[in-house]
């Protein structure tokens, strides 16, 4: 019999798509699944990579800040600064004192609060004219017996230290320089006026409410002194009324500073004069004795 005729070839799936035209690679692809093994590990290797690599995705995805404490920490830098910077400006360049008198109205007022420059008067000189903050060595004022500490007072206390709060020490006295050493001061001329090394002044500082009832004197200011007078003249226990205590001087080394500014309250705000056309003709003093 004759040999039976050959049936086509078996196609397979591989022939058949690259006779229609398809691409092959697809075909191998599939021909090769253990091919994917290997390819996907690596992969996930590189993915690791990435999220462990400093630059990776996931190198943002760090723990959240709690912002409330963010935000408490930025406070207590800020207060911490503030309260350094405002220690190191009353230790080395000013302080604030109250007013707790009116001998030096209408210049300062009962309460005012003032600053004092501390680099007054040393390194810089003091002026005629201005307004000097002292404590009193020589017992100008009567002792002040000192209350008992209440709960709060740490309070007031640690403010003051730092320079947030005024010197309510009132063993501290605040009037205005008339003398320096070397000049001789004497009161009182036909219309009344102090004079400095023979020369009246107009003080217009003087408070306008009252004139002024003449208390004479004639004294010449040592050196290393001040002869110190306040703007309420009939009101204020100054340099006149203590003559026989230290001559009624003021030590320079008493003086703690030159007040310049009212800061309180907001309606006083004001920087303060030391009235230098009153002392423009008035010529230097002889040498202290």
């Amino acid at each position: 019999m004759p040999d039976k005729a050959p049936e086509n070839p078996e196609r397979y799936d591989d022939d058949a798509r690259v006779s229609d035209g398809t691409a092959s690679s697809a075909g191998v692809a599939e021909s090769r699944p253990d091919d994917a093994g290997p390819a996907s590990v690596s992969d996930e290797a590189g993915d690791s990579e990435a999220r462990n690599s400093p630059g990776g995705a996931h190198a943002a995805e760090k723990p959240r800040k709690n912002p409330v404490l963010v935000w408490v920490k930025e406070i207590v830098t800020v207060v911490a600064i503030a309260l350094v910077l405002s220690f190191l400006l009353k230790t080395f360049l000013f302080r604030a004192f109250y007013i707790p008198s009116e001998s030096m109205e209408s210049t300062l007022d009962v309460n005012d609060r003032i600053f004092i420059n501390l680099l007054v008067p040393e390194p810089f000189a003091l002026q005629h004219g201005d307004v000097v903050v002292f404590k009193d060595t020589q017992n100008w004022l009567t002792p002040v017996v000192k209350k008992p500490a209440g709960p709060m007072d740490w309070v007031g206390d640690a403010l003051e230290f730092v320079g947030l709060a005024a010197d309510d020490n009132e063993q501290h006295l605040v009037k205005r320089v008339i003398g320096l050493p070397g000049d001789r001061v004497s009161c009182c001329d036909a219309q009344g006026r102090v004079s400095i090394n023979g020369v009246p002044l107009d003080e217009t500082y003087i408070n306008p409410a009252e004139v002024p009832q003449p208390s004479p004197f004639d004294i010449v200011v040592p050196e290393g002194k001040v002869w110190v007078m306040g703007d309420n003249r009939n009101h204020s226990a100054d340099s006149r009324a203590h003559q026989e205590t230290n001559g009624g001087f003021v030590n320079m080394e008493d003086i703690e500073g030159k007040a310049t500014v009212i800061a309180w309250p907001v309606t006083r705000w004001t920087i303060l004069d030391n009235f230098q056309d009153v002392f423009r003709n008035v010529p230097a003093g002889t040498s202290g004795k």
